[in-house]
């Protein structure tokens, strides 16, 4: 018989740790402190004052770290979660060089000592796996592939995209819920500690770019599902794109956005994607609603 000791084994050797899903109860989550002022760039981002990286405890082991957009306009988000004997990065930004944006020695600084490290990706665009090589070479540390073939064999998903599978971190468990639709690879993951549904770019307050309708459909539908098995405390994904004003966007390239619409976003906004792709049906064009856009097959 597979016990969890087993599969912990085999994880810490070569990928993740699989163990069957189970509902979180809503008593167990853990609050996150979510009140905080992102830094939103410069307006001339030479003499932006900030740091590179704007590092926020939401508990005591989990961290939400943004890249400043007066380095790269894109200013994803990352999260670092972690459990008792690993700690899980998810996400590496869009700038390598160190230099400008020393996202291992940010790390290196929250990550308790002795701990396994693990690199991954919400999804494999280049805003999200930038810094991946800073991390070459560090002791007790695994980068997670950024295709879907390498995503799939590392957490052990035998039919993608449809059964999650998990990681333990230690008294912290991480199911990893396959998303494709923005990215072949994308997945989303929901913790168990805070109840924090992390969705990428899949699900964000900005401009939902859909490289396979079909596909995001289906991972809408499921993520809509997920939450209603499981106690969803917030949907964070990884970019501000819109403004406080409903509806507004702010263009692309922009390294000042001053008046930025907060992060956390809801169960509610998840089934006002899901209504929106219903809506759109696949029609190519944006789809403009109060919180973020559908944009599909749009040159530009």
């Amino acid at each position: 018989m597979t016990t969890r000791r087993t599969l912990l084994a085999a994880a810490l050797g070569a990928g993740a740790t699989v163990l069957f899903p189970s509902a979180s109860n809503a008593a167990n989550l853990r609050p996150m402190d979510l009140d905080v002022t992102w830094h939103h760039g410069w307006p001339s981002a030479k003499h932006d004052p900030a740091p590179e990286i704007q590092v926020h405890q939401a508990d005591a082991r989990t961290y939400i770290l943004r890249q400043n957009r007066s380095v790269n306009f894109e200013a994803p988000f990352m999260y670092l979660l972690i459990g008792r004997h690993t700690a899980l990065l998810i996400d590496t930004g869009a700038t390598p060089e160190a230099e400008y944006f020393p996202l291992r020695e940010v790390v290196d600084g929250l990550v308790p000592h002795g701990h396994r490290l693990i690199v991954a990706h919400s999804h494999g665009h280049g805003d999200h796996v930038a810094a991946d090589e800073q991390f070459t070479g560090r002791g007790r540390t695994t980068i997670v592939g950024k295709g879907q073939p390498e995503v799939a064999e590392y957490y052990g998903f035998t039919d993608w995209p449809h059964t999650p599978r998990e990681l333990d971190l230690g008294g912290r468990v991480v199911d990893v819920i396959p998303s494709p639709g923005h990215h072949a690879s994308a997945v989303t993951f929901y913790d168990r500690r805070t109840g924090a549904l992390l969705t990428g770019d899949t699900v964000y307050p900005g401009r939902l770019y859909v490289q396979d309708w079909d596909a995001f459909a289906a991972t809408i539908d499921r993520l809509v599902a997920w939450s209603d098995a499981h106690e969803v405390s917030h949907v964070l994904g990884c970019h501000i794109e819109m403004s406080i004003e409903d509806g507004q966007d702010y263009p692309r390239g922009w390294n000042y956005t001053p008046y930025e619409r907060a992060l956390p976003m809801t169960v509610e906004d998840l089934r006002d994607v899901q209504a929106a792709v219903a809506e759109a049906g696949g029609a190519p064009g944006i789809h403009k609603h109060a919180a973020f856009h559908l944009w599909y097959k749009v040159d530009g």
